[in-house]
C-alpha cells in the first residue's frame, strides 16, 4: 500500500508508504493522494497529520524516471495535477501538519509547504533540488516557499538546490518546531491538540483571515478580518466562550 489513511485521537493521519523509494511521489500516487484529501474533508476529524512511513524519509520528491521523455503537454498536466492535489490541503478548513520525519525534497517539501504547519525531527533534511536536474519546482514550491520564509531565502534555496537541515529550517521559519524524542507522532498530535481543542468554526475563520488577506494591501486585509471576526461572533461557540470567561469556567465548544 502506497498511502494509508487512518484516524487517531480525532485526527486524520495520512501516511506515504513507499519506503523502498524513500516515499517518493509518482503520478499514480498524486491521483490517490488527491482523492484521499477529498475523503479527509468529509471526515469528522479536527485536524490532518501527514507523514512518511519509516524513519528515513517524509517524501523524497518525484519519481525521476517518470519525468524522462514526456511531451510538454503531459508535463504541464502533471504539474497542474500536483498543484491541484496540494491546493486541496491548503483549502481544508481544519489545521494540517506535515511531520517531516526524514528527507523532504522537491515535491515532498512542496507537499509540506501546503500544510498549515510543519514539524521536523532533528535529523530531517529538506530542499528543492530541481535546479540540479535543469528544472524548477512545479508543485507550488516557487510560490509557497517565498511566502513562508521571504523572497531572498527562498530564491537561494531554489537557485542553489541546497539541502537545509532541521535546525536551519526552524531558524528561518520553514518549520514551526523540531520534535525530538522516541515518538514524534505523539508530539505532532500534541501540537495539533493545542489548537483543535477550540471550536472548529473559529479555527477555520482564523485560517481564512490569514490566507485570504496574505497578498492584499493591509486595508483590504483588515476588511477580510472584520468580516470573518463578525461571522465568528455570531457562532454558538463564541457565546459559550464569552459566557465561560465571565463565569470563570472552561468553555465547552460544540463546533457551532
Amino acid at each position: 500500500m502506497s498511502l494509508d489513511l487512518s484516524t487517531r485521537d480525532g485526527v486524520a493521519v495520512l501516511t506515504i508508504d513507499r519506503q523502498d523509494a524513500l516515499n517518493a511521489l509518482n503520478f499514480s500516487l498524486i491521483g490517490q493522494f488527491s482523492k484521499l484529501i477529498d475523503e479527509v474533508a468529509s471526515l469528522d476529524v479536527r485536524g490532518l497529520l501527514i507523514t512518511g512511513a519509516g524513519d528515513k524519509a517524509f517524501c523524497a520528491g518525484a519519481d525521476i524516471k517518470e519525468l524522462i521523455g514526456r511531451d510538454l503537454m503531459a508535463q504541464r498536466r502533471g504539474a497542474e495535477a500536483g498543484q491541484a492535489a496540494f491546493a486541496k490541503i491548503a483549502a481544508l478548513e481544519i489545521p494540517s501538519v506535515a511531520l517531516i520525519n526524514g528527507y523532504a525534497f522537491g515535491g515532498g517539501l512542496e507537499m509540506a509547504l501546503a500544510c498549515t504547519f510543519r514539524l521536523a525531527v532533528p535529523s530531517a533534511k529538506v530542499g528543492l533540488p530541481e535546479i540540479k536536474l535543469g528544472l524548477i519546482p512545479g508543485y507550488g514550491g516557487t510560490q509557497r516557499l517565498p511566502r513562508l520564509i521571504g523572497e531572498g531565502r527562498a530564491l537561494e534555496m531554489i537557485m542553489t538546490g541546497r539541502t537545509v537541515d532541521a535546525a536551519e529550517a526552524e531558524r528561518i521559519g520553514l518549520v514551526n518546531r523540531i520534535v525530538a524524542g522516541d515518538d514524534p507522532m505523539a508530539a505532532a498530535l500534541a501540537f495539533l491538540g493545542e489548537m483543535t481543542r477550540y471550536g472548529l468554526p473559529a479555527l477555520a475563520f482564523a485560517k481564512q483571515a490569514v490566507s485570504r488577506a496574505l497578498d492584499l494591501p493591509i486595508h483590504e486585509g483588515l476588511k477580510v478580518e472584520a468580516d470573518l471576526s463578525t461571522l465568528a461572533y455570531r457562532t454558538e461557540d463564541a457565546d459559550e466562550g464569552l459566557a465561560a470567561f465571565v463565569e470563570k469556567r472552561k468553555p465547552t465548544f460544540r463546533d457551532r
